[in-house]
């Protein structure tokens, strides 16, 4: 059994969007893998950090090992499925790249908070975890569009 409750290794498919109108929006990753659909709720601020950080990642790949061919995003354009049904709440995120596959994946622990209030450790076992595996141009795209996203909406807050 895999140790991810959403293995989506690779995806077909993943953006970085949100739902409703700008000062009360929602904001979410959502990636598709055959018949398997995840929603990962964060907030704004997060939205823009990932997206940071991957760029930030894909910059220093093509530093690191030049002979990879450049990412060519097209003109494709990013769309979310609707409705965005909640797989869960993201409390960490990790990041990283797979040299070999040269691909980027991510990895995200939902928050889990107890009857008592208390939040639950992310590293615990039952934890729920998804793994999302991309391209580097999928990641590109996504980051891309997570910019203009949280363009559209309220400045972020200093």
């Amino acid at each position: 059994m895999s140790e991810y409750a959403y293995d989506l290794n690779p995806v077909q498919n993943i953006v970085a969007d949100a739902t409703g109108e700008p000062g009360n929006r929602t904001f979410f990753i959502q990636a598709r893998a055959g018949e398997q659909l995840v929603n990962l709720i964060l907030e704004k601020q997060e939205v823009a950090s990932l997206a940071e950080n991957i760029l930030r990642l894909l910059y220093e790949l093509e530093e690191k090992y030049p002979e990879l061919s450049p990412v060519d995003t097209g003109n494709e354009t990013l769309e979310a499925e609707y409705p965005v049904e909640e797989t869960f709440r993201i409390r960490q995120l990790m990041l990283g790249y797979d040299n070999q596959n040269d691909r980027i994946w991510l990895i995200a622990k939902a928050l889990v908070i107890k009857p008592s209030g208390a939040i639950v450790d992310p590293d615990e076992e039952d934890v729920p975890t998804a793994r999302l595996v991309a391209t580097r141009e999928q990641m590109r795209m996504m980051s891309e569009h997570a910019m203009e996203v949280i363009a559209k909406g309220r400045p972020l807050c200093p």
